[in-house]
């Protein structure tokens, strides 16, 4: 059975079952019917495969209290379910991992377990959003557009609503549901009803900037979650799927003050990431820079090897992150000396910075190796495994929860800047990293005290 571990952010809702007395009956009555052989043979079928998931999330969830539910319990209520296809499968699996009430827990069907793998080799196709659900009040809310796919041209922000999708309204749907009704093949159109909300024109960092990875938020960031009744200006976009390309690292030589500023900005934490970081480390090392602005703004994370990988190329020595299982044991990771530059490091983050972008930044800030600009950041501090079932299906369940070497849990919290600068309006892709980028230009400033 295959297994990645994941720092993403992913959603789904929560399904109660309500069972009356005379259909409790009535199925008592069935059950006594005999069955003819192959029905037998699906029934038990469908029976160990349900046992199967609910063993892997018994044995692996990281609360051994699963979230103070009462696991077999569970299993002896979904036990007695006349299973007859995979479909009622899929959906009595849904709603036994809703009972956890922890969203990022949750079956992927083979397609969608497909498009997780392609989306984190670095190709898939569709509109290019990265989306969430806001557990307060059940939005479905834009984490980020993909740098340059059909969302992010059309001008698709971070923390924007998802109201309606070609006229279907989202409320009560699953993060899945969303994600379904939005892919489709090239050159197909979906219309989307977006909502923005009023705080997002200031407290939100440019958006154009990122690229999916697959969903991991629990919350949003303190900003957003402050804000559950927010006003809402709406708006309608027609979009045409494309194939988005992932490229998940920019970057670029600026020349500030008499000094060679090496900026990257790092968009996803896909398979390619560490390497794709290395590359331009190194490129622009061979350039000259004196100093590096590290963008991780609207990044939604990734792959956790990819962001310890990753912060090892920034830090030398030091604990990178901490991550606790079920039973309270601590595991640490360090750097291993294989840093590709010593010089001095500025790192900006928003309220789109989550995740395995957190695990990074928080490593660089609570080492000393590099000063936060920006906004406080998503705050998701869980870790995924996915597991490959007999089918071709993928079951995420969380495993563990991480905190930074400072011991700090930022999950719900995000992490806090050393310098908060807050942008007057989003910007383009072509305005991060210049001039008319308030926190780029915060972060030159104090890289230029250093230097």
């Amino acid at each position: 059975m295959e297994k990645t571990w994941f720092a993403y952010l992913s959603f789904s809702a929560v399904y109660q079952l309500a069972l009356g007395v005379a259909s409790f009956l009535l199925v008592i009555c069935f059950t006594l019917l005999p069955l003819p052989a192959w029905a037998v043979t699906d029934y038990l079928q469908e029976q160990k495969y349900l046992t199967d998931v609910w063993q892997l999330v018994s044995r692996n969830y990281y609360d051994s209290s699963f979230n103070e539910q009462n696991w077999y319990k569970v299993r002896r209520q979904f036990a007695n379910r006349k299973l007859t296809s995979r479909a009622e499968t899929y959906q009595a699996i849904r709603e036994m991992l809703a009972v956890l009430q922890e969203p990022f827990t949750r079956l992927l069907e083979p397609d969608q377990f497909l498009s997780l793998k392609t989306s984190t080799a670095g190709e898939l196709t569709g509109v290019g959003l990265q989306i969430a659900i806001d557990t307060q009040n059940h939005a479905v809310v834009v984490v980020a557009p993909i740098a340059d796919s059909p969302a992010d041209r059309a001008g698709i922000r971070s923390l924007d609503r998802i109201l309606k999708i070609d006229d279907v309204s989202t409320e009560g749907m699953t993060l899945d549901e969303c994600a379904t009704r939005m892919r489709g093949s090239i050159g197909s159109k979906v219309t989307l009803l977006v909502g923005r909300p009023v705080h997002n024109r200031k407290a939100i960092t440019p958006v154009r900037a990122s690229n999916q990875a697959y969903q991991d938020a629990k919350e949003l960031s303190a900003t957003a979650a402050n804000n559950t009744d927010t006003e809402l200006e709406t708006f309608t976009v027609s979009l045409e799927r494309d194939r988005i390309t992932v490229s998940p690292v920019i970057s670029k030589l600026n020349q500030e003050a008499g000094h060679n500023i090496g900026y990257i900005r790092l968009t996803q934490f896909n398979g390619n990431a560490a390497e794709a970081m290395a590359k331009n480390i190194l490129q622009l090392e061979e350039q000259g820079a004196d100093a590096y602005v590290l963008d991780l703004r609207s990044n939604p994370g990734g792959l956790f090897d990819a962001g310890l990988a990753i912060a090892r190329e920034w830090l030398d020595t030091g604990i990178v992150v901490y991550t606790v299982d079920r039973n309270g044991i601590g595991e640490s990771f360090s750097a291993n000396h294989s840093a590709l530059t010593n010089d001095p490091l500025v790192v900006l983050i928003d309220g789109g910075t989550a995740s395995a972008s957190e695990i990074l930044a928080g490593a660089l800030q609570d080492n000393h190796r590099a000063q936060l600009v920006g906004t406080r950041s998503f705050g998701k501090a869980l870790i995924q495994s996915l597991y490959e079932l007999s089918d071709g299906a993928g079951l995420a369940v969380t495993i563990a929860r991480y905190e930074t070497p400072a011991h700090h849990d930022i999950n719900r919290r995000g992490i806090v800047p050393d310098v908060e600068v807050t942008m007057d309006q989003p910007l383009t892709r072509e305005q991060l990293g210049t001039d008319q980028d308030r926190q780029y230009l915060s972060a030159v400033k104090l890289l230029l005290a250093k230097l």
